[in-house]
């Protein structure tokens, strides 16, 4: 029957059982949601590296840890058995390649270097052998065997290295071989390669070993400044071989005017006047001397007596000051290069502190911008980084972006599962900013409209009725003013205090720029706004007496029997009737006793 008992407690199972199976399917659409996105239901889970900023391994395709301990390689050779090393079977099977990159093969750098080694040979012994004796029958063939080096080396940069060169056509990179070769012999570069390898030594045997014959070697000056353009590229610190470089300058027109005193005083006679070099001692430390003593103009030589001493004297006068005074120049312009960074880091603080003088700042305001400037400049070496980068490309700018900012982003919880392009953006729109020990980075209560990513350093959260109570200690990688970031509807005010813990270095993200993002990426800014809610849910959630937010029952309790239906049992249990309410109140307590 409708009103029995047995239909009355039939209808509550068949209700039970319904909230059973509404509870079950709720709990397989979350679990899922989780195996579809697993960052969704994985905030408080230690984020992964992204793969884009997992290490790179090894050219040998294997990890540190995963390399064979103890490899060893062996020859036998008759009865024996010699151990070798795998570098010999890397240069048995070494290819040459069929192009090179100029501008970033480190192979090429190298090669170059051995033909400035060669050039310079020319360059600075020539001379040398031309006005001193120090060529001699006796040592010709030790000179001779370095010169056919020397031209060896040259040779194979004509026919092996410079047809082999690529270059830019029409902004494709051409790597053809017949093209490369055609478009070295057009150049410049091969006739002037070819001037230098003049074969003028076949005039040797009329005219004997002159080491005039090979001035055409001089010549090949187009590898040295190209050297020393790749070498500045790879070098961190590019001003000290500037400076080496100039001194070299210097050394070498004193060089060659001691060589030139040298064959003056032999066309005049070795000691026939006071002015020409008497013959004693090393000739060319002396007369060496007497180039620096002229060239710099320091004075105290001896006068010239005839017409052509007074000519060769006056020549050396006007040279020496005009060389001197080049010289002198191009050290200050490198000198000013290389200290350019700390001027400019002196002239702003300088500034600075004038400007605070003369509003008449406090000291210990003065003070801590002192050192916010001293700091910032050691440890970034420079005061703002966007002014760095604002002359490269938007994609140059992204490249750096990912290999400086990228592998600390990445492990942010909140980014988890968000669109890559998303967080490239992100990264091109990072403020880098440091904080004195101390410092505030946000008040309790005041509007947030950035979030702080953790780069360098530790920050305190302070709480607790006199706020100043340290709540937890986040370190480099934390991220934290995200909820105030993405809340909405007056969720935006910051819910603590956030102090500097020493110097720390952070990344600030402006709510505008992150919206003007998210614009462009829907599927991310549901993410992150799914994410927002569940922060500020675990954040109001009710905690159990251990602290912890309570888990959620899959069969939640009863709802409690209204109260006038427990007046009406308790009616009827103290009339002792057997009408229906007695029947369903005997069948509510086996319930009760069940569900116990």
């Amino acid at each position: 029957r409708v009103g029995s008992a047995t239909s009355l407690s039939s209808a509550i199972i068949n209700t039970r059982l319904q909230e059973l199976v509404k509870l079950f399917k709720e709990r397989t659409e979350k679990v899922k949601e989780k195996l579809t996105d697993p960052d969704v239901t994985s905030d408080d889970e230690s984020p992964t590296a992204s793969p884009a900023a997992a290490p790179v391994p090894p050219p040998g395709g294997e990890q540190e840890g995963d390399k064979p301990a103890g490899d060893e390689h062996y020859c036998e050779m008759l009865c024996c058995t010699f151990k070798y090393r795998p570098w010999l079977d890397r240069l048995k099977n070494y290819r040459f390649p069929s192009s090179i990159d100029p501008l970033t093969n480190l192979m090429y750098v190298l090669w170059l270097f051995f033909v400035v080694m060669a050039w310079n040979w020319n360059c600075w012994l020539i001379p040398v052998r031309w006005a001193f004796p120090y060529q001699t029958p006796a040592n010709i063939h030790c000179w001779l065997a370095v010169d056919y080096l020397c031209d060896l080396i040259y040779l194979l940069d004509i026919l092996v290295f410079q047809t082999r060169l690529q270059f830019v056509q029409g902004g494709d990179i051409i790597t053809d071989k017949k093209a490369m070769k055609e478009n070295y012999l057009r150049s410049q570069r091969f006739k002037m390669d070819v001037v230098c390898l003049l074969p003028l030594d076949f005039f040797y045997f009329k005219v004997g070993v002159n080491p005039l014959l090979r001035f055409p070697r001089c010549l090949k000056y187009m590898a040295f400044f190209e050297f020393n353009n790749r070498l500045e590229a790879i070098l961190s610190k590019a001003y000290i071989y500037r400076v080496i470089r100039t001194t070299a300058y210097l050394l070498y027109s004193l060089h060659v005017n001691s060589c030139l005193y040298y064959w003056a005083s032999a066309y005049e006679g070795l000691g026939s006047t006071t002015w020409v070099y008497d013959g004693e001692g090393n000739s060319y430390i002396r007369c060496y001397y007497w180039a620096v003593k002229t060239l710099i103009t320091i004075g105290g030589l001896p006068d010239p007596k005839t017409l052509f001493e007074i000519v060769f004297q006056l020549l050396n006068y006007f040279t020496g000051v005009f060389a001197f005074s080049v010289m002198i120049g191009q050290m200050r312009d490198v000198v000013g290069a290389a200290t350019a960074g700390q001027t400019y880091y002196r002239s702003c603080m300088d500034s600075t502190i004038k400007y605070m003088n003369f509003y008449k700042i406090p000291k210990t305001v003065q003070n801590r911008v002192k050192t916010w400037y001293e700091y910032t400049w050691h440890s970034q070496g420079m005061l703002d980084e966007s002014e760095l980068l604002v002359q490269l490309p938007d994609k140059m700018r992204l490249d750096i972006a990912i290999d400086v900012n990228y592998n600390i982003v990445s492990k942010v919880a909140l980014f988890q599962g968000c669109d890559r392009q998303m967080i490239f953006d992100m990264l091109k729109r990072l403020r880098s900013v440091v904080y004195l020990p101390s410092d505030y980075v946000c008040k309790k209560g005041e509007i947030g409209r950035e979030m702080y990513i953790i780069q360098a350093g530790q920050v305190q959260v302070l709480g607790g009725p006199d706020g100043k109570t340290v709540l937890v200690t986040l370190k480099a990688g934390s991220v934290f003013g995200e909820i105030s970031l993405l809340a909405a509807g007056g969720g935006n005010r910051r819910t603590a205090n956030v102090v500097a813990h020493g110097f720390a270095n952070l990344f600030i993200l402006d709510k505008k720029d992150l919206n003007e993002i998210l614009v462009h990426y829907p599927e991310s800014q549901k993410l992150l706004r799914k994410k927002a809610k569940k922060m500020l849910q675990s954040n109001n959630k009710p905690k159990d007496e251990k602290g912890a937010p309570g888990d959620p029952l899959i069969i939640p309790p009863k709802a409690d029997t209204p109260k006038l239906f427990q007046a009406a049992l308790a009616a009827t249990g103290r009339m002792g009737g057997k009408g229906p309410l007695a029947q369903l109140r005997w069948r509510l307590k086996e319930l009760k006793a069940m569900q116990a």
